[in-house]
């Protein structure tokens, strides 16, 4: 090694061979050095070709869900196959027998356990009090599952201490005790399970009934033991319903298959056995085929098992599950195997798991110049179009927002993901200290914090050095040492149980950060705060593009977030403060939610400066647990001061797709505003979300939006005749790509008003009405002609006639009626009170189950909630 300090040719022999001596540890460690910085390199690309990185094209339009494969999901008249053993279920389940009752319907994986139970439940939920779907993983945490049943599915109220097993079970027996209940348990693996959940269904005579779907013969007979024998063996699909199907994925008709292919489809079915999963993954690998090539089938066809499939296995279905991941084009790859950082059974959003592959660089827009968010999102419907994953809708079966992955498709994802390398999933603590290679992404998955110092102990060892995504589920609360993640990108947190401090301070030491998300579950407002510890200044994270905190969190922003360069992507509680010059933020696409009330008017005016944003939610008044956490600040904005500065923005926002101004707290805005000389350049919107806005009347500007969907409206009128109801109707009805339609009207006429075909509502499919005098509603014949879902909610306490809106029998679409009371706060009534008013329920939800047994449809009658959000 050569000094600069010095020439070479005036250092004498005895000063170069000391000056060697001297410098050997020097020179060993840098020729180290060197060896694994190339054996890196050599690693990096030998992994470029595996992956053929070069051969990533952007797609040159935006690919969207296939409407053929959408029908599969979403409308049960076109699943096939599983009609008789539908039927035959059905008949179980309402029989006159009145004592509790279990059935198992046991078969092996991709037979259709869960379609043919999750289709029986979609038919008949609507006969019961009430109706639970829970699907169970091979390693659940009961605590969680059962906390998620009593809160997010039933709504009933948690204590803010942690709950034990035992506690949950006398919650849900307690509630279940006097009700006719249906539930669902799915994907059941193990007996001590059941001995668990088998505690929470009170042995009533309501005619209640729990199936259970399972892979395991011991486990069907186990469950039924104590009910006879009611065991369904799930069926493979006979010839016709295959081919039926099969054809249906591909070309959307059972008689559309050109006669060239339908020899090779009868081989290729036969190769299938009749199994539900392997037809449309094999159907959906030639469904994506840009042409109708013989050939391309019959590769198919040989690439299959060698003999016909008369009694299919397992090895048989994970044979054709891989074969559908080998036919991915390499750009889907990764991003397929990248799912195997979620836990089994978790539903996924879109956006989150499109943001991480943004984040880890999987998602490549080099030609052509797209965004590559929308790419993102292509990719993903790519994967849907091709059966790797499972759509899941909304709750009102909107849009698709989020997936599922199949067990066995996760099963061969953990598979691959171990013979590439490519992601490290963690159950127990003691298998991180057996790891040798080099960690690239981590997933931590434990139950509880027994793990925790195991973890700890390898924490400094090189096979953490290179993660560039780690995630964090369950009930651990271990938090990572940040500063040992030098080259991370992705860092996912989600707390099932409650940690009193989140310390994020070390992200500081991730230059490379590109996406942080903290999320806890479980969470409830009765609960004590929870902190999370930022560092004062994170402007070294230039990288950073997504940033999510959750609403049960109290933090301070850093004072220079406005300085991060490439956030896009921000999701923030409801109160929060910002510091000033939030304009500077001009990368930012998607906000929520900024309050209006908690900044500035200068901050609320530069909002107009944030030309890229295309979702924006606002919240105009305090939140639920900000009120239940924190002290009311008399510093708060007035609304008289920011709407000025909101008005002036929203004129500047003309690329916004959603627009959501919101309260938790009804009618809390004034509208005034907003329907007098207001003009938004809202020419791309699609989402309008005004339901906690005080407007006078439906503004004109509103009928001019076009590409709106779905709009949400609060309503005040100065006018209570029907006359004034109705022409405000009339401008909603106008609008030619509405889908769903929700209207709140606290005060409403009282004489008869008439939604009539004159209106419009041409494309309307959903309709949800909060008002006063429901029963003076009429739908006229030929008014929403395709409406097939109908959502009331009102106060019982205020019911005016023990009758429905008339004319629903107009509805010749309607399938699905949800009735949601509202107005009642149980923890502040007597028992006397609370009895009177669950009885006027219970005589609303016999009226209108009446009313929908009487019409030609026999839609389900169902008690619902009343939501504060699309996904709610």
């Amino acid at each position: 090694m050569v000094r600069v300090d010095e020439p070479i040719d005036k250092v004498g022999i005895l000063e170069k061979a000391t000056r060697r001596l001297t410098t050997i540890k020097d020179r060993y460690r840098i020729t180290n050095q060197i060896q694994e910085i190339k054996a890196r390199v050599i690693e990096a690309s030998e992994r470029r070709m595996r992956y053929k990185v070069d051969e990533c094209i952007s797609i040159p339009t935006s690919i969207s869900i296939d409407p053929r494969l959408s029908a599969l999901y979403k409308e049960s008249t076109n699943l096939v196959g599983i009609d008789k053993q539908k039927e035959e279920l059905v008949k179980w389940v309402m029989d006159e027998g009145e004592q509790l009752k279990v059935l198992s319907i046991v078969g092996f994986g991709g037979l259709g356990k869960t379609t043919l139970a999750n289709e029986v439940y979609r038919e008949v939920r609507g006969r019961f009090n009430c109706s639970v779907f829970v699907s169970i993983s091979q390693k659940p945490d009961m605590t969680s599952l059962l906390s998620s049943v009593v809160s997010h599915q039933l709504h009933l109220p948690l204590p803010s201490y942690a709950c034990e097993v035992k506690y949950l079970i006398d919650i849900l027996e307690g509630y279940l005790q006097d009700k006719r209940f249906l539930i669902i348990v799915d994907d059941l693996w193990n007996v001590q399970e059941w001995n668990i959940i088998r505690c929470v269904f009170p042995p009533n005579d309501k005619k209640s009934r729990v199936i259970v779907t399972t892979r395991i013969e011991d486990v069907a007979k186990a469950c039924c033991s104590d009910q006879g024998c009611n065991i369904h063996v799930m069926k493979p699909l006979g010839n016709s319903d295959s081919r039926k199907l099969f054809f249906i994925r591909i070309f959307g008709s059972e008689d559309a298959c050109p006669s060239q292919l339908i020899n090779v489809s009868c081989e290729i079915l036969k190769k299938c056995g009749g199994l539900l999963l392997a037809i449309i993954t094999i159907a959906s690998i030639l469904a994506c085929q840009p042409t109708r090539v013989k050939e391309q089938w019959e590769y198919i066809k040989n690439s299959l098992a060698p003999h016909s499939v008369t009694n299919p296995t397992l090895e048989d279905m994970m044979h054709i599950l891989d074969l559908s991941y080998k036919h991915l084009p390499q750009h889907l790859k990764a991003c397929f195997l990248y799912l195997g950082l979620y836990p089994e059974d978790r539903v996924i959003h879109k956006n989150e798991l499109s943001r991480q592959w943004v984040a880890e660089g999987l998602v490549c827009n080099s030609h052509g110049g797209q965004d590559v968010w929308e790419v993102a999102k292509s990719y993903f419907n790519e994967l849907i179009n091709r059966s790797m994953i499972q759509p899941v809708y909304g709750k009102h079966n909107f849009e698709v927002s989020s997936c599922r992955v199949h067990d066995m498709m996760l099963d061969l994802i953990k598979r691959r993901c171990r013979e590439d390398n490519f992601m490290v999933v963690v159950h127990d603590s003691c298998y991180l200290t057996e790891v040798q290679e080099k960690i690239r992404r981590l997933s931590v998955e434990l139950s509880s914090a027994n793990g925790d110092e195991k973890i700890m102990q390898v924490k400094r060892t090189s096979c953490l050095s290179q993660v560039r995504s780690l995630a964090i589920h369950g009930a651990s609360n271990w938090m990572p040492p940040l500063s040992e993640f030098k080259f991370l990108r992705v860092l996912l947190i989600e707390f099932t149980k409650r940690v009193a401090i989140i310390d994020l301070a070390g992200i500081t030491h991730l230059p490379l950060l590109r996406y942080l998300k903290v999320e806890c579950k479980n969470w409830f407002p009765d609960e004590s705060e929870q902190r999370i510890v930022l560092p004062s200044q994170i402007r070294s994270l230039k990288h950073l593009e997504t940033l999510e905190l959750p609403d049960s969190s109290v933090f301070t922003i850093p004072s220079d977030m406005v300085e991060l360069p490439r956030l896009s992507h921000l999701v923030l509680p409801s109160g929060t403060r910002l510091p000033d010059d939030i304009g500077k933020m001009k990368s930012l696409r998607t906000w929520n939610c900024y309050s209006l009330h908690k900044n500035s008017p200068e901050n609320t005016r530069a909002l107009g400066e944030l030309t890229n944003l295309t979702i924006l939610k606002l919240n105009c008044r305090k939140a639920y647990w900000e009120t239940k956490l924190t002290r009311l600040d008399d510093a708060d904005t007035p609304e008289v001061t920011w709407m000025p500065a909101l008005i002036y923005s929203l004129e500047k926002l003309g690329n916004l797709k959603e627009l959501y101004m919101e309260s938790v707290f009804e009618g809390t805005c004034n509208g005034v505003a907003l329907s007098s000389s207001f003009t938004p350049p809202f020419h791309n919107l699609e989402k309008l979300g005004l339901l906690d806005w005080n407007l006078s009347r439906v503004p004109r500007w509103m009928g001019d939006l076009h590409s709106l969907r779905y709009l949400r409206l609060g309503l005040v009128l100065n006018e209570t005749t029907a006359s004034s109801w109705e022409e405000n109707l009339g401008i909603i009805g106008k609008l030619p790509s509405l889908v769903l339609l929700w209207l709140r009207m606290p005060i409403a006429p009282t004489e008869r008003t008439v939604i009539r075909s004159s209106m419009g509502f041409m494309l309307l499919e959903q309709f949800f009405i909060e008002r006063a005098g429901i029963s003076y509603l009429t739908f006229e014949a030929g008014a929403m002609p395709i409406i097939w879902k109908l959502w009331v909610s009102f106060n019982p306490d205020e019911w005016d006639k023990v009758t429905t809106p008339a004319g629903l029998h107009h509805l010749s679409n309607l399938r699905e009626i949800r009735v949601s009371a509202k107005g009642h706060h149980m923890k502040t009534e007597s028992e006397e009170t609370e009895r009177d008013y669950a009885s006027k329920v219970e005589l609303i939800e016999g009226v209108f189950r009446e009313a929908a047994n009487a019409l030609p449809s026999r839609p389900a009658v169902i008690k619902g909630f009343a939501p504060k959000s699309l996904d709610d």
